[in-house]
């Protein structure tokens, strides 16, 4: 009895078949189907525990990067309290911040060191002093009065015009 030669086509046919009867020649047991449904309500019943987890500790990281933000400050201001505990510092800030000088020291200022801004509107700033023509005690108390003994909204009132003024 010779054996037929088997062809290379119905392969994969076989191994499609194969695949389904596996799935149809699988049995499924009572206690199989008891861990499969353990599993699944283990996984119902500690999912919610695990997002509450992850999200604590994602908060826990938020609040340690901030603990560690803000013990840098507390070192950089302690360093500014052990630079103002230095007297030379003192008298350096004395000095530049405040221009105090020792007695007999001569003190000079720049007063224009070419770093005048321009004004807005273009005109050349003027190195002459000048005199106001308006009355500002005149102004300031008009202004008192007006805004006290009116009856009119904010927006509606207007500043009063002066003899002086331009």
């Amino acid at each position: 009895m010779a054996r037929p030669p088997r062809s290379a086509s119905p392969a994969p046919a076989a191994e499609a078949l194969g695949v389904g009867a596996w799935f149809r020649n699988l049995q499924l047991s009572g206690f199989t189907v008891t861990v499969f449904l353990l599993i699944v309500a283990g996984l119902v019943v500690l999912a919610p525990s695990l997002r509450i987890l992850v999200e604590q500790r994602q908060e826990i990281a938020e609040l340690e990067r901030t603990v560690a933000e803000q013990q840098a400050a507390v070192e950089d201001l302690e360093v500014e309290i052990d630079r103002w505990q230095d007297p030379a510092y003192i008298e350096a800030q004395a000095r530049g911040r405040l221009l105090y000088v020792y007695p007999g020291d001569i003190s000079y200022l720049v007063i224009d060191d070419g770093l005048t801004p321009p004004s807005d509107d273009g005109q050349p700033i003027s190195d002459e002093i000048q005199t106001t023509r308006v009355d500002w005690t005149r102004a300031l108390l008009s202004s008192f009065v007006t805004a006290g003994l009116t009856d009119l909204p904010a927006d509606s009132l207007v500043s009063p015009a002066f003899e002086g003024a331009q």
